[in-house]
């Protein structure tokens, strides 16, 4: 069997009255992310990481900003066009890594639901979706409060020969 690795990264911004949502989760705080989807920059990041690693482009590519069809969108529902993809393609998931890059909000007592709503997104068992969350003790853009970012890489099997 294949196995295919792949990256991804995002990056948003706080924007006071927007909703902050992170692996599909809404998480209370008093800002939420800048961006034309809903800015999760969770999904995002994985979704880069698995489209990357069955050489599909990226959401931009894919889901680009600017079209109407996107806009406020669920990024849970871009992640589930791209399991659709990867289905259609032949891949299976066989994990993820995630690292969330923020000074505030606490998200430790959300990271098991964004876990889970990864892996419903994707049809993928729990077990396979890893999600962690970091400061940066005060240093860059997310030390200082102005954002969040995240890294995550991704690993897929190819489940037919000859693609």
């Amino acid at each position: 069997m294949l196995y295919r690795a792949g990256i991804g990264y995002d990056v948003h911004s706080f924007k006071e009255g927007a909703s902050l949502v992170l692996g599909g989760e809404k998480i209370p705080f008093s800002f939420g992310l800048e961006g034309y989807s809903d800015a999760d920059v969770l999904a995002h990041a994985v979704m880069d990481a698995l489209l990357g690693a069955a050489c599909l482009g990226d959401i931009g590519f894919r889901f680009p900003a600017g079209d109407p069809r996107f806009k406020d969108i669920s990024s849970l529902m871009l992640l589930k066009e791209v399991a659709r993809l990867l289905r259609d393609s032949g891949y299976r998931v066989r994990n993820i890594d995630s690292v969330l890059v923020a000074q505030e909000p606490v998200l430790s007592p959300f990271i098991p639901a964004m876990r889970s709503n990864i892996a419903c997104a994707l049809d993928a068992e729990l077990g396979c979706v890893s999600v962690k969350a970091t400061t940066t003790e005060g240093l860059g853009f997310a030390g200082r409060k102005e954002g969040i970012a995240c890294y995550a890489v991704a690993m897929l099997q190819l489940q037919e020969e000859g693609r």
